[in-house]
């Protein structure tokens, strides 16, 4: 069943948590990087920083910790010295220090400096912290300088006691007590750079979870059940209180109601526990947040259907008929199914239940209001309408008819019955005549049926249709590209066999990739994302050992640049002579090379062909056939693609133009003259048929590189017969 399960990446709330930190007094901070080695370079900018010193972000990032470009002529040398072994030190530090804004007006301000670490305990980061301090400090840097050192250091300590006295009192104010501190921010609250991990009670469910899934099928079915014995106690059992029927239905279904409420009480508790997606799409895992949005959304709905009305029976209280009118609010359950309706939207077989399932609950409803209106019409006494009440006419065909309101009439079972059929054919046709409308209220209430029934059969049957033809999508697909397929080949006349190709390529194909389109498929994905998926589609040749030393970067530029092949039985990859467009890489199957009918290599799964690079750019031209034995499955890089990532990482391309001749599997780069076979790189034995020979002989190179065979030379070459298992 898919849940929206919201974003479950776990997330670096290290800027949230330092933002909380300031408690709103201001929001003047910088980051900077711990572990720099040119002088801790900024990393992160505070707009209250930029707005305290009037530089623009993109001014003060990547400058020192030092903050040098805030220093002037009253910038005391001591404290930048102190700051600047704090930094080096990895410590705290604070001070009065007086800096000088973009345009040169001086401000005092509180600086603090706090190490950042993470999971693994080291300082990372820099918390530098700057609190406008001018309006005291004004004052004092108006005072003659001849009041004397004394003085001035007092007034100094008395400063830096009230600002820490006033900012550990915000301290207990909003996040209770503490241990007390000389620092802006507390040792235990300290936040660190790390990726935070879920906080969770084991006593919050999941909403994605399977047990949660499942509890949600059997609320479902208990939903169900509320709709459908909740309007035929309202309308058939309340009709017939004080008959034998309505205590064998009391005392039947007694329990299962009971249950039933039970298990609703039971649902509203867990969804007090139970996680939800917030419109940011983040997964709440807080308890009181839980609680809040529940409380605001369904939870009045869930408790008035969860009323235990049953209890007065099992408790054998007298109930009036208002009670069972009552019942009638657990119909609201119903608005919760709606909700979850999506959920369900992706399996074909499950939303044609549903759509069946909710046509025969309208159909049940209805039947429960035809009776009604003929139990209302016989307990009127109405000489008019008493007779030809279809109630009336089913008991003279069953020869049990009304002989007052409370005497006689069909029984229960047969009139429900009835009722039903009348509904359904109404709802699905024009109906028989067998139970027919004959007063006005009967006529009117068929009216509605039969509106509902067009309705039902555009909403019901129409999204049937709809289903059955998604269900059947790709099926269909396959038949409108197999036609379109030959009708091309009937309108430019192709011969027998190049039509036999071009089918059994197309089928084969399509036995592979479903006719889904890879490229178009990921075509509006970041690229950051296709390259992931590609490197794990191409993860089988991006591990050939000619890969090894390339950065992970570099596999990246490759991925997206590979693409898939199929090639079937006698058909050629590539021609001798050709100019070479990629190197490829057998994922399944085998093929044959060829040179002059004689075969030079037999190619498996896991070898790679293709040419080395030349240092020039210049047309490789191919030295041999290549030819498929069975069906395979091929991935390859094209030349020039490859061309343009090696010019990307030149440090990795000298490697490559080194390591391609000792993993190519045979290199078909044409060297003119007598090409030197590569065979001794070779990890399979590479077999050489003559033609000249008969049938039953085989060549086999030896491990050393030879020349390509010739009639006189018969050098390294050892003759077996084919009868003959080799050793």
């Amino acid at each position: 069943m898919p849940v929206m399960k919201g974003l479950l990446a776990p997330q670096n709330t290290f800027l949230d948590n330092i933002a909380n930190h300031f408690d709103g007094t201001h929001s003047n901070f910088l980051l900077g990087n711990a572990q720099g080695r040119h002088g801790h370079p900024i990393v992160y900018c505070s707009d209250g920083f930029c707005e305290l010193t009037g530089f623009a972000r993109t001014e003060v990032m990547q400058k020192t910790c030092s903050c040098g470009f805030l220093h002037g002529a009253e910038t005391s040398e001591s404290v930048v010295q102190q700051l600047h072994k704090a930094l080096d030190g990895q410590y705290e530090y604070q001070a009065h220090v007086c800096f000088y804004r973009k345009n040169g007006n001086l401000f005092w301000c509180l600086l603090d400096v706090v190490p950042i670490k993470n999971e693994k305990g080291d300082v990372v980061l820099y918390l530098i912290s700057f609190k406008d301090v001018s309006e005291t400090f004004g004052k004092r840097i108006s005072e003659p300088v001849h009041r004397g050192r004394k003085g001035s250091h007092f007034v100094q300590v008395r400063h830096r006691g009230r600002t820490i006295v006033h900012h550990l009192t915000n301290l207990f104010h909003k996040r209770g007590k503490r241990k007390l501190t000389n620092n802006m921010f507390p040792k235990p609250s300290l936040p660190e750079y790390k990726v935070a991990a879920v906080k969770k009670s084991r006593f919050i469910l999941l909403h994605y979870s399977i047990s949660k899934a499942l509890w949600d099928w059997l609320i479902l079915l208990a939903t169900f059940y509320v709709a459908v014995t909740v309007p035929y106690d309202v309308c058939f059992v309340n009709h017939d209180e004080g008959g034998e029927h309505h205590s064998q239905v009391s005392g039947g279904t007694m329990a299962s109601d009971i249950a039933v409420e039970l298990l609703f009480i039971l649902d509203i508790i867990l969804n007090f526990r139970t996680t939800f997606v917030s419109q940011s799409g983040q997964v709440v895992y807080n308890s009181r947040s839980i609680c809040l949005h529940y409380c605001t959304t369904w939870f009045f709905v869930d408790l008035i259907a969860a009323l235990p009305f049953d209890l007065l029976y099992a408790f054998n209280i007298t109930v009036t008929s208002l009670v069972h009118l009552l019942k009638t609010v657990r119909l609201l359950r119903l608005l919760r199914l709606l909700q979850k309706l999506d959920r369900y939207s992706q399996y074909s077989a499950v939303v044609l239940t549903l759509l069946m399932s909710a046509f025969a609950l309208l159909a049940h409803w209805m039947a429960c209001v035809w009776y009604v209106i003929g139990r209302k019409q016989i307990e009127s006494s109405d000489p008019v309408t008493w007779d030809i009440g279809w109630l009336q006419e089913l008991g003279k065909r069953l020869e049990t008819p009304y002989i007052n309101s409370s005497v006689g009439g069909p029984p229960m079972p047969s009139a429900y019955i009835a009722s039903l059929y009348f509904t359904l054919s109404s709802l699905t046709s024009v109906g028989f005549g067998n139970v027919c409308a004959n007063t006005d209220a009967e006529k009117i209430f068929s009216i509605c049926i039969m509106l509902m029934g067009a309705l039902m059969h555009a909403v019901v049957f129409g999204n049937v249709t709809a289903i059955i033809q998604r269900m059947y999508s790709r099926r269909s697909l396959y038949h409108t590209r197999m036609k379109d397929l030959k009708d091309f080949i009937r309108v430019h006349r192709l011969p027998q066999q190049l039509k036999q190709r071009m089918l059994e390529y197309f089928q084969a194909t399509w036995s592979v990739n479903n006719g889904i389109n890879a490229n178009e498929l990921l075509h509006d994905f970041p690229d950051e994302l296709r390259a992931d998926i590609a490197m794990h589609l191409n993860k089988d040749i991006l591990q050939l050992p000619v890969f090894e030393r390339a950065s992970r970067g570099c596999l990246r530029s490759l991925s997206l640049h590979i693409k898939t092949s199929f090639c079937a039985p006698g058909e050629y990859l590539i021609r001798q002579g050709d100019a070479l467009q990629a190197n490829y890489y057998v994922c399944s199957g085998s093929l044959e090379v060829l040179r002059d009918g004689m075969v030079l290599a037999i190619l498996g799964k896991g070898d790679l062909i293709g040419a080395d690079l030349p240092e020039q750019e210049q047309v490789i031209k191919t030295n041999a056939d290549v030819k498929a034995l069975t069906y395979c499955d091929l991935q390859y890089i094209s030349v020039r693609a490859l061309r343009e990532v090696l010019r990307l990482y030149p440090e990795y391309g000298s490697r490559f133009s080194s390591d391609i001749h000792h993993n190519l599997t045979y290199n078909l780069r044409d060297l003119g003259g007598t090409e030197v076979s590569t065979l001794a790189r070779i990890r399979i034995p590479v077999l050489l048929v003559n033609k000249a020979e008969q049938p039953s002989s085989l060549f086999i190179y030896s491990n050393h590189a030879t020349p390509a065979p010739s009639d006189t030379d018969a050098r390294h070459i050892f003759r077996i017969s084919t009868n003959e298992r080799p050793t």
